[in-house]
C-alpha cells in the first residue's frame, strides 16, 4: 500500500472520529430562569449545613408580580421545577416537627401575607400537581415591603434566636419565613 493512501485513511479516519465526537456534544442553551441554590450556612467550607433550598430564578422584566406568582394560588416558589427544600435536622415550621429530609417548598402569595407550604412531593415540575393531601407542615406569614425592588427572585438564610430565617424577595415584596429548632 502506498503510504499516499494510507495516510488518506489514517486522515478520513481521524476526522470521521473527531467530527462525530464533536456532533454528540451538545449542549442546551441557558435557562431563562435559571437554577440557584440557597443554604444555612453558607459559607461553602462549612458542610455542617442545616438547611438548604433549590429554586430557579425568574425575572419580572416589566411584568407584574401578581401576574408571576399570582395571589391566592399555590406557587412553585420561583421558576421551573418547584423550590426543594433539603433540611439537614428535624426543624420546626409553626408548630409542626419536621424531620430532616428533602421536600417541596411552596408558597400562596397574599396580599397581606404569605403561606409557607413543605410538602412530601418530590421531582414536581411547577405546582400544577400540588396535592394539599402531601402537605408536611403550613405557616402564614407577613409580607413586607422592600425599600429597593429585586428584578430576580432571591432567596437567602440568616440565623436568628431560634433557628433559621428565609428570606424571600421579589420586586419590592419581601417575606420571612423562620425555621425554628
Amino acid at each position: 500500500m502506498k503510504k499516499s493512501s494510507l495516510l488518506s485513511i489514517i486522515l478520513c479516519t481521524l476526522f470521521i472520529t473527531f467530527s462525530q465526537n464533536a456532533e454528540a456534544q451538545k449542549f442546551s442553551k441557558m435557562d431563562v430562569s435559571p437554577m440557584d441554590a440557597a443554604a444555612y450556612p453558607s459559607d461553602y467550607r462549612n458542610s455542617d449545613k442545616l438547611i438548604k433550598i433549590t429554586y430557579s430564578r425568574p425575572q419580572l422584566k416589566g411584568r407584574d408580580l401578581s401576574t408571576l406568582a399570582p395571589t391566592g394560588k399555590v406557587w412553585r416558589t420561583g421558576a421551573n421545577e418547584a423550590a426543594e427544600l433539603t433540611l439537614y435536622t428535624d426543624m420546626n415550621l409553626g408548630d409542626t416537627k419536621v424531620k430532616a429530609g428533602t421536600y417541596t417548598f411552596y408558597t400562596i402569595p397574599g396580599d397581606d401575607e404569605w403561606t409557607a407550604i413543605i410538602s412530601s412531593d418530590l421531582n414536581v415540575w411547577g405546582s400544577y400537581f400540588y396535592d394539599k393531601g402531601n402537605d408536611v407542615a403550613r405557616l402564614s406569614v407577613p409580607v413586607n415591603e422592600g425599600d429597593e425592588s429585586l428584578e430576580a427572585f432571591s432567596i437567602s438564610f440568616e440565623e436568628s434566636d431560634q433557628g433559621v430565617n428565609m428570606h424571600m424577595g421579589w420586586g419590592t415584596a419581601r417575606v420571612t419565613v423562620p425555621f425554628t429548632k
